[in-house]
């Protein structure tokens, strides 16, 4: 099966469990989502694939999930609980950084055979990919917040739902993918591979916004079992 084949069942897969710990959970659901979302795509994204004939990174179907957790919360319990799953997801990256970067500490006993990939993933690269990961996440998904309230302000209507979701996600991606493709990426990899990194990195992020628009119809339609 071809890597094209596999992201786009690998997408419905990752929208489909959103919708399942919305249903399952509720607000808690979207918001458990945004924790682990954001540790999640920052593992993936150290791994490069060929796809749609370039060079990317994987990581951005988790993180596109994303935005539209916060999407669906903002539509659904207002500006203020999207701001607060935001801030949760900036905790979850910290905190789990520095608990892995702990663990790296310890001296390994002789029988270990984990130590040297542990090492390999939550290396100083990886703490480099943090910091643009976390750069760009907390201005891009207060910006998508914005954006997205106000969307709904001038267009309040479920028939523009596709509109809130799509016009948010779309300009808060492209600000993203600038700030943390030059922190993570620039000057470690060669200037080609950097610039398709950066080009199919947000071409892909745009995909992921528009598969995602009939998921955030669903969820607006879901009752939760628990709230």
């Amino acid at each position: 099966m071809s890597n094209e084949w596999i992201w786009f069942l690998f997408a419905f897969l990752n929208f489909g469990l959103i919708l399942l710990a919305y249903k399952l959970f509720g607000k808690t659901g979207l918001f458990a989502w945004m924790a682990l979302g954001t540790f999640i795509a920052n593992l993936q994204v150290i791994k490069t694939v060929g796809l749609f004939s370039m060079v990317a990174t994987l990581g951005n179907i988790m993180y596109g999930t994303l935005f539209l957790a916060t999407d669906a919360l903002n539509e659904k319990y207002g500006k203020k609980e999207a701001n607060r799953a935001v801030y949760l997801g900036f905790f979850a990256l910290i905190a789990s950084t520095l608990i892995m970067q702990g663990a790296l500490l310890f001296h390994p006993h002789d029988s270990d055979w984990a130590q040297p990939h542990l090492e390999a993933v939550f290396s100083i690269v990886f703490i480099r990919i943090v910091v643009g990961s976390l750069t760009a996440y907390i201005s891009s998904q207060l910006l998508d917040v914005y954006i997205f309230d106000k969307i709904r302000k001038r267009f309040p209507s479920d028939k523009m739902l596709w509109v809130r979701n799509n016009g948010s996600t779309l300009l808060s991606q492209l600000i993203d993918t600038s700030i943390f493709v030059s922190i993570a990426f620039l000057g470690v990899m060669e200037t080609p591979v950097f610039v398709s990194v950066f080009i199919t990195t947000y071409l892909i992020k745009l995909l992921v916004a528009l598969l995602d628009t009939p998921f955030i119809y669903l969820i607006k339609k879901i009752k939760p079992f628990h709230e």
